[in-house]
C-alpha cells in the first residue's frame, strides 16, 4: 500500500509540471456522446511509413557493411570498416527477423515506458476522420477516487470497428517487442515455440500484477495482456507468416537479393487481422484493486453514468448476450493470450443487467 501512494504520487507531481501529457488506463465504459470515425486506415497508413524507415536503415547498413566486405577482398581499406569476420557476422545479423524487428520497435515502440513514439503520435496526430478521440472527463472518470490514474486517462479510439484506449498500441509496440525477445531467446536457448509463447505471456501477466499494472494504478487489465500479446504476433510476421483464427497472413517483407522489400499486398493486411474487441475494457474486463473502496467506486460509477448509454445504444442486447461476447475475448482466436479471470469483474453484463 505504501509502494501504491509513493507511485502515485510521483505520477502526481508530474501532472502538475507543463506540457505533460499521459496515458496509463483507459475507460470504455463511459461511450463517446457521438460515433467514434474509423482511423484504422490512417493509423495503419503511418504505421506502413514507419515500417518503410526501419526497412531503408537497415538496408542501407547492409549496403555499408557489403561496401566494407568487398574493399577488404581488394585489399583496400575503407573508414568505419570493421575487420571481415566481424563484418560478415554484422551482415548476417542485418539480414536476420531479429534485426528488423530491432529496427521497426525503435520506430514504433521506443521510448520510456509507458511512453513510445507510436502511443504519442495516436494521442496528438489531427485525424482527417473525426471525431477521431474520446477521453473522459475527470469528474465523470470511473477512477475519480485515484486522481493519478483519473487525470492521466488514455482517449478512446476506434479502429476497424473495436473501440479501445490508445494506451493498448503502446503496448503493442512496446511491451509486444518484450513478449518477441522473451521468446526469440527462448527458442535459442531450445524451448518449443509453444513453450517460448508461453514463457512470454507469463512475464506478460507478472509485469501486469506489478510495475505496469496493480502496484502502480490498481489495476491488472487482460487488454493490456492481449494488446502485448499482439505486439508479439506483429514482430513475428514482419518476417514470417502467422495464423490469426482460421487464416494465414502472409510475412510483410522478405530479403530480396540481399535487401528488405515489401512483400505484395502485405501492407493492407498489416493491422486490420490483428485488431478486435479483445482491446475493449469494458468488454474484455480488467480486475481493480479493493483498496480503499476503488472496486465499489467504479462499479457504482458504471451503474449511474453507464449503463444508460450502453442501453441507449445497444437497445435490446441481453445480459446473457453481453456474458456471451465478454467470454468469447478469453482466448485470442484459440489462443491464450494470459487472459486471467476473477470473481470481482465490473461488466456491463453484471452491473447494468443486475
Amino acid at each position: 500500500m505504501k509502494i501504491q501512494i509513493i507511485v502515485r504520487s510521483v505520477v502526481l507531481a508530474a501532472l502538475l509540471s507543463p506540457g505533460v501529457a499521459l496515458g496509463f488506463e483507459t475507460n470504455q465504459y463511459d461511450l463517446p456522446p457521438k460515433p467514434l470515425a474509423d482511423i484504422g486506415s490512417e493509423v495503419t497508413a503511418h504505421v506502413k511509413l514507419k515500417l518503410q524507415t526501419a526497412v531503408d536503415k537497415v538496408n542501407a547498413e547492409i549496403a555499408s557493411s557489403e561496401r566494407c566486405i568487398a574493399a577488404r577482398a581488394g585489399e583496400r581499406g575503407m573508414h568505419g570498416c570493421g575487420n571481415p569476420d566481424n563484418e560478415k557476422i554484422r551482415l548476417a545479423y542485418l539480414r536476420s527477423e531479429d534485426a528488423i524487428a530491432r529496427e521497426a520497435f525503435a520506430q514504433l515502440g521506443d521510448g520510456f515506458p509507458p511512453f513510445t513514439s507510436m502511443g504519442t503520435w495516436m494521442d496528438s496526430h489531427h485525424f482527417l476522420a473525426q471525431p477521431a478521440r474520446y477521453r473522459t472527463s475527470l469528474w465523470k472518470s470511473i477512477f475519480i477516487l485515484n486522481p493519478g490514474v483519473a487525470l492521466t486517462i488514455s482517449p478512446t479510439v476506434n479502429l476497424y470497428g473495436s473501440e479501445f484506449g490508445t494506451d493498448k498500441i503502446a503496448h503493442v509496440f512496446q511491451q509486444g517487442y518484450t513478449y518477441y525477445k522473451i521468446y526469440r531467446q527462448a527458442l535459442a536457448e531450445g524451448a518449443m515455440p509453444v513453450e517460448a509463447t508461453d514463457k512470454a505471456v507469463r512475464w506478460g501477466q507478472k509485469s501486469e500484477r506489478t510495475f505496469y499494472g496493480t502496484l502502480v494504478a490498481g489495476v491488472y487489465s487482460n487488454g493490456d495482456l492481449c494488446a502485448n500479446y499482439v505486439g508479439l504476433k506483429f514482430y513475428q510476421g514482419l518476417t514470417k507468416p502467422i495464423t490469426i483464427g482460421d487464416i494465414s497472413r502472409a510475412a510483410v517483407l522478405e530479403l530480396h537479393e540481399g535487401r528488405w522489400i515489401f512483400k505484395a499486398n502485405a501492407r493492407d493486411l498489416l493491422l486490420k487481422p490483428l485488431i478486435s474487441e479483445h482491446l475493449n475494457e469494458a468488454l474484455n474486463p480488467s480486475i481493480f484493486t479493493s483498496n480503499l473502496g476503488w472496486r465499489w467506486s467504479i462499479r457504482r460509477a458504471v451503474k449511474k453514468r453507464s449503463c444508460g448509454q450502453w442501453r441507449e445504444r445497444y437497445p435490446g442486447v441481453t445480459r446473457k448476450a453481453w456474458e456471451e461476447r465478454s467470454r468469447a475475448l478469453r482466448l485470442w482466436h484459440g489462443e491464450d493470450y494470459g487472459f486471467t479471470d476473477s470473481e470481482n469483474f465490473v461488466t456491463i453484463a453484471n452491473t447494468c443487467f443486475e
